[in-house]
């Protein structure tokens, strides 16, 4: 079983989803895990400030290469080539520079709710934004699609697993979405930073395994990131599978000297040393996400999240306001993300990130019900 520090151990960490809150509270914000690192990245990060290795990035080195098409093999069924691997320092920014090459000022669509950041970061780069809200049962709404392309859609930005609502798109949708993409001569780019968190009982198809049309249209993005925590330590990589992509990537402004050296060296081991730990995590995600099937408190609603470690509560029945993060942060003395951050509409939803021990989730959903009765 992975370990989890305690809750006031928890509480000394810098980063964003424990810094700042006051004494006690319990953070389920921001997309961060709260177990302690796989033991071969603590050992080669170790490593390398041992011996003052923390200058600039070289470039993406033929062991990681190996180590990531390793990883996609075992664990996605993907097969990738090594030398179609391009370093970014994270996947919002490569998504932006992919943007500005394929479409200066153009439109970029995605399934709504969404990332935050597609809806902060994406205008202020000068794109115009097209949400497609999400059908009734979680899917990709084509026929939407189809309107959006028909109007002109620039780019597709595929969030797959999907966050906040962590559904693993199925390949009949992935194989119409890259028809309808290619038909009309836009771009997918397939955030694919959340597919090796996939729990039992679903399966994440890659992007660029789905069809020749989805290798034509479309550029992946992953990282170490988000499946090992290690998002503080910015490293990721654009893949691709057809030439048409690959000249794209190839005309990106970003150097390999903005990504960090320590990301790049705790993605390697991970993708090449992390797997029995990633194995005991995605075990205990399942047991975490029945915990939450089983306690959560009365008139929050859910869909069991196929993937990813987030949880999306319809908390319209709840009775907890106009606010629910704010109320239940008062009340419970629980901090989680707020619907609207993921879709202005959203304004009875949070986010409740569940990437923690089975204790404290316990408490958590203890403290949430309860409300400070």
């Amino acid at each position: 079983m992975p370990k989890v520090p305690a809750l006031a151990e928890l509480q000394r960490r810098r980063s964003e989803k424990w810094y700042g809150h006051g004494d006690g509270v319990i953070a389920a914000t921001v997309a961060e895990m709260d177990f302690e690192l796989a033991e071969p990245i603590a050992a080669v990060l170790h490593d390398a400030v041992s011996r003052s290795d923390l200058g600039y990035t070289s470039g993406v080195p033929s062991s990681l290469g190996t180590a990531f098409a390793g990883f996609a093999r075992r664990r996605l069924d993907w097969t990738v080539d090594p030398d179609r691997l391009t370093l970014v320092p994270d996947v919002m920014i490569g998504l932006i520079e992919l943007c500005r090459l394929i479409a200066p000022g153009g439109s970029i669509g995605f399934a709504s709710a969404a990332y935050p950041p597609f809806l902060t970061q994406l205008p202020a780069a000068g794109f115009s934004l097209v949400p497609m809200p999400l059908v009734a049962d979680g899917a990709f709404d084509l026929d939407r699609l189809t309107t959006q392309l028909q109007d002109g859609l620039d780019v597709l930005i595929l969030a797959n697993p999907h966050n906040p609502t962590g559904r693993a798109v199925p390949r009949d949708e992935l194989v119409r979405i890259a028809e309808l993409c290619a038909q009309h001569d836009a771009w997918v780019l397939a955030d694919e930073i959340h597919a090796p968190l996939v729990l039992p009982g679903a399966r994440h198809v890659p992007w660029l395994e789905v069809s020749e049309a989805a290798r034509y249209c479309g550029i992946s993005l992953t990282s170490a990131s988000k499946a090992f925590n290690l998002a503080g330590l910015k490293a990721a990589l654009l893949v691709t599978a057809s030439d048409r992509a690959q000249d794209i990537v190839s005309r990106l402004p970003l150097t390999n000297d903005q990504v960090g050296l320590l990301g790049l060296l705790a993605a390697e081991a991970a993708f090449t040393s992390g797997d029995d730990w990633l194995d005991d995590v995605l075990r205990q995600l399942d047991r975490n996400r029945t915990v939450l099937g089983d306690q959560l408190p009365g008139g929050i609603v859910w869909t069991p999240p196929q993937a990813t470690y987030v949880a999306w509560l319809d908390c319209t029945g709840a009775n907890v306001g106009e606010d629910p993060a704010a109320y239940f942060l008062e009340h419970s003395r629980v901090a989680l993300s707020p619907g609207r951050t993921y879709d202005p509409a959203a304004t009875n939803f949070v986010r409740l990130n569940f990437g923690t021990s089975e204790e404290l989730l316990t408490e958590m959903l203890t403290r949430l019900s309860d409300r400070g009765q």
